[in-house]
C-alpha cells in the first residue's frame, strides 16, 4: 500500500512553470508547510530565474530587485529544485508533467502586448513597450534588436502605467546615471548616441485617473537633464473629475494631481530634454512612408458608463503630433497560450476560479491544474501583489490534497524528470548553475562600476557552464 501523499516517504510533488515573483512566492508558501512534506520543482524557459524582476524591472530601480534575496532563501529550503532552460509544451508536455507531479501550477506571466488597432501601427519605429524594456534589460528574446536613437529626437509613449513610465524615464536619464545600473551594455552604448529631446507620455484619461504612482511621477520631476512639462488645461477639473477625486478612497489620485500642478509654474523649464505629459488624448493614426513620421490624436472627455466608471470618449476634435520618429505602446498585456492548457484569448489569461484552472465550457475545475500571478488575474499590481495571490492559490492546492483530489499514481522518483529531460537531450540549468552565472555577472559588473554585467544570450550562459564543467573535470 502506498503511503499517504504529503508524508515524508511520499511527499506532495508540485511542478511550477514560470520563475517570476508569483512562482517564487508559491515556492515559499509550499515549502513552509510543517504538516505536509512537499517537493517543488520550478521550471523556466530561460536559464535565469526571477522573471520580470530580472527582465522587466527598470535598471534604475535597483531597490525593487532586492526582493531576489527573499527568493534565494526560498530556493535554499529542502525540497526545492530549479530547472531552467526548459520550455513547457516543447521540452516537457502536460502529459509528462502530470505523470510525474501530483499538482501543476502555472505562473507564466503576461508577456505579450495589446495592440491599438489603428492605421500605421505596424510601421517601422512602432513597437510594444515590452520589447524595448526587454532589449535594455538584456532579455535573450530581444537582445538582437537594433534601436538606433542617434537620429531620433521625438518619441511618443502611449499609456501611463508602470511600463510606460519606465520607458520614458530610461530615454530621459543621463548616461552618468544609467552607467551605474545593470542596463545591458549594448543598450547603454545605443543610449550614449541618443538624440532624443522630447518624450510624449500620452494618457487617454485624465491625470486624476492615471495609472502611475506618486513616486513614479515625482521621479520625473527630479531628473538632472530632463524637465517634466504639463499643460495647464489638462489639470482643469470638470464636474466628472472633481466628483472622481471627491469620492476617491485612496490619496494617490489627489497627490498625483498636486505633483503635476506644482510643475505648472516651471513652464518649459531649462533642461535639454523634455517629458511632455499629455492627458485626455488617444492616438487614432500613425503615419509615415517607410517608418513612423508622426501621429494623429483625438481629444477625449470622460463619461460615466452604466457601472459608474469614468471612460474616455472621443470628442471628434483632432490634433497632429508631427516629427514623431519612434512610438512605444503600453496599453495592456496578456499571457501566452500554453499547449494543452485552456486559454481565454479575450482576457489573455488561463481561465480559473481564484486559482483553480477551469474548463471554459463546463466552468468546472480541472483537477491538479492551478495558476498564480498575471496569467491568473491579468497584468495588475506590483511585484508584492503576487504574494497574496500565490498564497491564495497554494491554499486551494492544499485544500484539494486534504479532500483527496490528488491521485497516488504518479512516478514519484527524484530522478524521473532529470532522466526524461536527458532522454530528450534537454540541457537544463540547476539553481547551483544559476548561482555560478550570477557570480560571473556580479564580478564582471564590479569591474565597470555596475551591480552586474548581464549575460544576454542563452548560448553565452551555457558556454560559461560548459567551461566550468571542463575546469572541474580537469582538477
Amino acid at each position: 500500500m502506498t503511503d499517504q501523499i504529503g508524508s515524508e516517504t511520499n511527499p506532495l510533488r508540485v511542478a511550477i512553470f514560470g520563475s517570476g515573483p508569483a512562482g517564487f512566492y508559491a515556492v515559499g508558501e509550499l515549502l513552509k508547510q510543517k504538516d505536509t512534506a512537499i517537493r517543488v520543482d520550478l521550471f523556466d524557459r530561460l536559464p535565469t530565474p526571477y522573471g520580470l524582476v530580472r527582465g522587466g524591472v527598470a535598471p534604475d530601480h535597483q531597490k525593487i530587485k532586492a526582493v531576489i534575496r527573499q527568493y534565494e532563501k526560498f530556493a535554499s529550503r529542502p525540497g526545492f529544485r530549479f530547472f531552467g532552460n526548459v520550455t513547457f509544451g516543447e521540452d516537457i508536455r502536460l502529459a509528462d508533467t502530470l505523470a510525474h507531479y501530483h499538482q501543476v501550477l502555472f505562473s507564466t506571466g503576461a508577456e505579450s502586448d495589446r495592440q491599438l488597432g489603428i492605421p500605421g501601427e505596424d510601421l517601422a519605429g512602432s513597437d510594444p513597450a515590452t520589447i524595448f524594456v526587454g532589449w535594455y534589460n538584456g532579455h535573450p528574446d530581444y537582445r538582437d534588436l537594433n534601436y538606433d536613437l542617434s537620429n531620433v529626437e521625438r518619441v511618443a509613449v502611449i499609456g501611463n502605467g508602470n511600463v510606460a513610465m519606465d520607458v520614458a524615464r530610461i530615454l530621459a536619464r543621463s548616461i552618468e546615471e544609467l552607467s551605474k545600473t545593470d542596463i545591458a551594455d549594448y543598450a547603454l552604448e545605443a543610449l550614449k548616441k541618443s538624440a532624443v529631446k522630447e518624450i510624449y507620455l500620452l494618457g487617454r484619461r485624465g491625470p486624476a485617473q492615471a495609472a502611475f504612482t506618486n513616486p513614479e511621477i515625482r521621479e520625473l520631476t527630479e531628473m538632472p537633464i530632463t524637465d517634466l512639462v504639463v499643460e495647464p488645461k489638462d489639470l482643469e477639473l470638470d464636474e466628472a473629475n472633481a466628483e472622481f477625486l471627491a469620492q476617491a478612497t485612496e490619496p494617490v489620485h489627489q497627490r498625483n494631481m498636486d505633483i503635476l500642478t506644482a510643475q505648472i509654474p516651471k513652464g518649459e523649464g531649462t533642461a535639454p530634454r523634455k517629458i511632455r505629459a499629455r492627458f485626455f488624448v488617444s492616438p487614432v493614426e500613425l503615419y509615415g512612408t517607410e517608418r513612423v513620421e508622426g501621429m494623429k490624436l483625438e481629444k477625449n472627455r470622460l463619461v460615466k458608463d452604466d457601472s459608474g466608471t469614468l471612460r474616455a470618449r472621443g470628442t471628434g476634435e483632432y490634433e497632429e503630433l508631427p516629427n514623431i520618429q519612434m512610438v512605444f505602446r503600453s496599453i495592456g498585456y496578456k499571457g501566452h497560450p500554453l499547449k494543452d492548457v485552456p486559454f481565454d484569448e479575450r482576457s489573455g489569461i488561463i481561465p480559473n476560479q481564484t486559482g483553480r484552472v477551469i474548463d471554459p465550457e463546463t466552468q468546472t475545475p480541472i483537477e491538479r491544474l492551478y495558476v498564480a500571478g498575471w496569467i491568473k488575474r491579468g497584468p495588475s499590481g506590483v511585484v508584492g501583489t503576487n504574494k497574496p495571490d500565490a498564497i491564495e492559490t497554494v491554499g486551494l492546492m492544499l485544500e484539494d490534497l486534504q479532500q483527496g483530489k490528488v491521485p497516488n499514481t504518479i512516478n514519484a522518483s527524484d530522478e524521473a524528470v532529470p532522466a526524461l529531460l536527458a532522454e530528450k537531450s534537454v540541457r537544463y540549468v540547476s539553481f547551483a548553475d544559476w548561482k555560478y552565472l550570477d557570480q560571473i555577472e556580479v564580478e564582471s559588473g564590479k569591474k565597470v562600476g555596475k551591480p552586474r554585467e548581464k549575460m544576454t544570450t542563452v548560448a553565452e550562459m551555457l558556454a560559461a557552464l560548459d567551461t566550468q564543467t571542463l575546469q572541474a573535470a580537469a582538477k
